[in-house]
């Protein structure tokens, strides 16, 4: 999948719950009022491929959007409460950011995107293989999810991803045509306001003293009161209508950058940057929110089946 994302690999099932899982109350969200605003971009910074242009007119319903993106805390408060076996678990493997790793020689290089290892063992549970457990705090998002395991944590929740649309709408915080959450300045007055790469990619170096992931509420939140909607990690969405027409069915749109987008790069970190990923790809800078339908109790059940 290029710069952003390594391929996945898949055996063609759906990760499942060993046992059926049960309704818990939606969590918390912040409800937005929806209405139409100017989706994509048209600049210097664009990826053709990437499908944000052109600028167009979008409308969205009322809806409501998680403040962060879920967090590894509350991920396992799903799988304790079913079972649930996620796709790189059940793969044997994922894919961990080189720098993260203590001796990255010692596992394969991704082809053309040498900074990806593909490593046994990592999953949301170890994001940087055996023994890692604790290498990352619960209030980091979680990682190495993939769409479907997403899709299987909202219909616990009483939730549903958000459609592309939705996402773009409450990052860009009530600002029109802007680059980021709070402007058009990456980085006013000097201070950092997303989780990106610092360093001569792919080499890190960072004076804040991080690699990866930062906790889901680190930074400002836009004016939507919505945190990290851009970098730190990827966010899987519900793909548009059009897209569901495509051959390539198992493509699932991500938004918003990671910890790894850096200008000399991969500006991704923009309100309107999106990608197309295989629903089976997990990987350590991919995590997700939800959303729900107005203050309406949610759709359940075939969401993640036409999405």
């Amino acid at each position: 999948m290029g710069c952003c994302t390594p391929e996945p690999k898949s055996d063609g099932a759906h990760p499942i719950a060993a046992r059926p899982a049960t309704r818990v109350s939606a969590p918390s969200l912040i409800s937005l009022p929806g209405g139409t605003f100017a989706m994509g971009y048209e600049g210097p910074e664009i990826v053709a491929a990437d499908g944000e242009a052109p600028v167009r007119p979008a409308r969205v319903s009322p809806f409501s959007i998680a403040p962060a993106a879920v967090t590894r805390a509350e991920f396992c408060a799903f799988v304790e409460a079913t079972s649930y076996v996620t796709a790189a678990e059940r793969f044997g493997s994922s894919f961990v950011f080189h720098a993260c790793l203590s001796a990255p020689d010692d596992h394969p290089a991704v082809p053309h995107t040498p900074w990806w290892r593909e490593l046994r063992g990592a999953s949301w549970r170890c994001p940087h293989g055996p023994g890692s457990e604790r290498a990352v705090p619960e209030d980091h998002p979680v990682t190495h999810v993939g769409w479907h395991d997403a899709m299987a944590y909202c219909r616990w929740s009483g939730t549903r991803l958000p459609t592309e649309e939705e996402w773009e709408f409450a990052a860009r915080g009530g600002l029109e045509g802007r680059r980021y959450p709070w402007g058009d300045d990456f980085m006013p007055d000097g201070e950092p306001r997303c989780t990106s790469f610092a360093g001569a990619f792919p080499q890190p170096n960072n004076p804040q003293g991080y690699l990866g992931t930062t906790a889901v509420r680190t930074h400002a939140p836009n004016a939507y009161g919505l945190y990290q909607m851009t970098g730190n990690v990827w966010e899987w969405c519900l793909r548009p209508s059009a897209d569901r027409k495509s051959d390539r069915t198992d493509l699932r749109p991500i938004r918003g950058g990671s910890h790894l987008c850096h200008h000399s790069y991969c500006s991704r970190y923009r309100t309107s940057s999106r990608l197309m990923a295989p629903a089976a790809t997990t990987a350590g800078h991919i995590g997700f929110r939800v959303a729900r339908d107005g203050e309406k109790y949610p759709r359940t059940g075939s969401v993640g089946d036409c999405a």
